[in-house]
């Protein structure tokens, strides 16, 4: 976890040097090693830290030559308008046809390092990142890389704006035991192979998720229900009139 919040911090910092002008477009970023010594993290971090950066359409990579900032024109306003019901239904449109592709192309080598992320969220270590390797292996499991493309998108706008992170991170952190055995649902269906049978259980995951977000909103409106009735309470409390005419 702790290198997961270095790169994304990292992200964070660059994007912003580039919106103040510090890298502009056409510009090269420091190479892999200055950038390591500059935030003292291991060059691994930076590189990961590239590919988000390169996902969100920050830079570009440009082999034996460096990392690019380009032009981001092109990004529409759409991406700043999604919310978390639009990005989990999307996710689960996508990401049910990648596992029903993947059940016909993921390797035994694969499925090893898809149970090695299902031990990791049972022993309660890394589930975030566990989450994420989760479906990266699936996604990278089809070979297809529009699929592919499709996912890291989709995965990068979880962190696009403040009220997608925050209800994402209710979803996370509300019934681990559930999304386990969701996520272990989905293993077995791709283990056997059976394209119909992962299409169903990713779907079924993000239709909790979906409910989850619901039952959070609803929470949020009844919690402003009472405020605002606690207020009028007092507002309208004979008590509290006749101690303030006493």
């Amino acid at each position: 976890m702790k290198t997961r919040r270095l790169f994304w911090r990292i992200v964070d910092t660059i994007e912003a040097a580039i919106a103040s002008g510090e890298y502009p477009v056409g510009s090269r970023l420091p190479p892999e090693r200055e950038l390591a010594d500059k935030f003292d993290v291991s060059r691994p971090t930076i590189r990961e830290a590239i590919i988000a950066l390169e996902v969100r359409e920050k830079v570009e990579v440009k082999t034996g030559s460096g990392v690019y900032v380009v032009s981001h024109k092109l990004q529409t306003k759409v991406a700043k308008n999604v919310n978390a019901f639009e990005l989990t239904q999307a996710r689960a449109l996508v990401e049910g046809e990648i596992a029903a592709l993947a059940a016909k192309t993921i390797t035994a080598e694969e499925l090893e390092k898809l149970h090695g992320t299902l031990v990791m969220m049972k022993d309660m270590q890394n589930v975030e990142e566990a989450d994420e390797m989760f479906h990266q292996i699936i996604a990278y499991s089809t070979r297809n890389s529009a699929l592919i493309n499709l996912f890291e998108n989709m995965w990068s706008l979880r962190s696009s704006s403040n009220e997608i992170i925050e209800d994402y991170n209710i979803v996370c952190s509300t019934d681990n035991y559930k999304t386990l055995a969701e996520h272990t649902a989905i293993y077995h269906a791709l283990a056997e192979h059976d394209a119909s049978e992962a299409r169903l259980a990713m779907h079924k995951h993000f239709n909790r998720l979906i409910n989850v977000l619901f039952d959070k909103l609803e929470q949020q409106a009844l919690e402003e229900v009472r405020r605002k009735n606690s207020a009028n309470r007092d507002l309208y409390s004979i008590e509290n009139l006749v101690k303030t005419n006493g």
